[in-house]
């Protein structure tokens, strides 16, 4: 019979860890990250982890494991959590990192192993043409993928452009790729809250993480004079806060800037999931007696 993996998936600030590990405690399961911030080890207020209180309640597994400067393909989370789920009797992967649920739900194509070289020679270019004439670049030979790239993404446009140097085929050309899905079932609890709930959610949880102490979380980061390239930079509120530390923003001026792209970000996740996903349940409303009904 084919392993059940239960899915708690839904934009940011969406009620997600909580409902997994209420789900944890009962059924007694292993709550797994599923959000690339959270993977990073240097913001644990800021990204929300799980709390030691919280993980002295159920196993949680992927958080806080890597440092800032690593990168985290997809491909890269999708084996990590392949890892986690096989040793788990109950696994529970929660988080809203679309692309990464898709790379291992749906299987990825395997695009081949990348020299360093590449990306250091990518790296070197972005910051000699600048974002603008990079992009321009990128989209001569995969005009597909920029289509999809948010300007100003360092990070993506400089994987599309190392892939297509180093193997000769665009980033989107591997990605159509079919690759070969697990043999676990897979149910899917897709948190939907109704967009005015999420806003005020949103802007009350910057505000817990500001008195929790998130200014000297992120000031600790930022007194190491981190390379910006760090892909772990990127957390929501980090660059905001950062150019409060530099004097550019007071500190209202951060927060509401914060605030106020943590609401698109979150808004952009839940357009991708009516796209992408098919939930089994949409909400927290009788998630138990499915799983009841499923045998998990």
């Amino acid at each position: 019979m084919a392993k059940h993996v239960i899915v708690v998936t839904g934009p940011t600030a969406s009620g997600k860890s909580a409902l997994a590990l209420a789900l944890a405690e009962k059924r007694g399961g292993t709550v797994i990250n599923a959000d690339a911030m959270q993977t990073y080890d240097a913001f644990p207020i800021l990204t929300a982890q799980p709390t030691a209180e919280e993980r002295a309640r159920a196993p949680h597994a992927l958080y806080g494991v890597l440092p800032l400067s690593e990168v985290l393909s997809a491909a890269r989370w999708r084996d990590l959590a392949t890892a986690q789920i096989e040793r788990s009797a109950v696994p529970i992967l929660c988080g809203g990192s679309g692309l990464y649920l898709r790379a291992l739900m749906q299987g990825i194509s395997a695009i081949p192993a990348i020299a360093a070289e590449f990306r250091d020679r990518a790296n070197a270019e972005w910051q000699a043409l600048g974002a603008d004439a990079f992009r321009v670049r990128l989209a001569g030979r995969d005009p597909e993928i920029v289509r999809r790239l948010k300007p100003g993404d360092r990070q993506r446009h400089v994987r599309a452009w190392e892939v297509v140097q180093a193997t000769g085929r665009p980033l989107s050309a591997w990605q159509k790729r079919q690759g070969q899905p697990p043999s676990w079932r897979f149910q899917t609890i897709l948190l939907a809250p109704e967009r005015a709930w999420l806003r005020a959610r949103i802007e009350i949880r910057f505000d817990a993480m500001l008195a929790q102490g998130v200014l000297d979380e992120v000031r600790a980061v930022f007194d190491r004079s981190p390379d910006p390239r760090w892909p772990g930079l990127k957390a929501h509120g980090a660059p905001e806060l950062f150019r409060h530390f530099r004097g550019e923003l007071n500190l209202q001026e951060a927060r509401q800037i914060a605030i106020d792209h943590t609401r698109q970000y979150a808004k952009r996740q839940m357009t991708w999931f009516r796209h992408q996903l098919t939930p089994d349940v949409v909400a927290n409303p009788g998630v138990e007696k499915f799983l009841d009904k499923i045998g998990v």
